[in-house]
């Protein structure tokens, strides 16, 4: 008997990119039908997820420009590397996500991929694309947010710097 699934999550992959390229709406969890020598690859860690995105093809989300190496010790059965693959969601959520994709403008972006329970998972996230201005704007957020949280840090523990209350040491 194998362990459960939820408790044991390997991350093979992740796009650090779409977080900062991307507002993230709402996220899903896909399988994604692979080759045998695509797997061995995945669990070497060699894949890439900068230029990937997912895109409908005959009523099925498709996985495109996801880069995964050859294995290294696969012969004729190697697979190519920038294949199309296909992504394993359940009907409903499969028109949900069209739905929205048709009528708000929005894409499918992958943001990590993982092992769950010994069976490959792509975490695939509705977004919309920021402008450039939004990326500074959220920037600039973020750094403001983690200057707050930076200062509350000090102010609870009682000294604001090096020479607080005239106690500076010069080791």
């Amino acid at each position: 008997m194998g362990t459960s699934g939820d408790s044991e999550r390997t991350v093979v992959a992740s796009n650090r990119r779409a977080r900062h390229d991307y507002t993230i709406l709402k996220t899903y969890e896909a399988g994604i039908v692979l080759a045998g020598t695509e797997v061995k690859s995945l669990r070497e860690k060699r894949v890439s997820l900068v230029d990937a995105f997912a895109q409908e093809l005959d009523g099925e989300i498709m996985l495109y420009g996801l880069h995964i190496a050859e294995y290294g010790y696969g012969t004729w059965t190697n697979h190519a590397p920038r294949r199309t693959r296909k992504l394993l969601l359940r009907r409903v959520e499969i028109e949900r996500i069209l739905a929205q994709i048709r009528e708000g403008g929005f894409t499918l972006v992958p943001l990590s991929m993982y092992f769950s329970g010994g069976w490959a998972k792509v975490e695939l996230a509705l977004a919309k694309g920021r402008k450039a201005y939004d990326k500074r704007q959220a920037l600039a957020a973020r750094d403001a947010d983690r200057e707050i949280a930076r200062e509350m840090g000090r102010r609870l523990k009682g000294r604001t710097g090096r020479y607080a209350e005239g106690r500076a040491t010069g080791r």
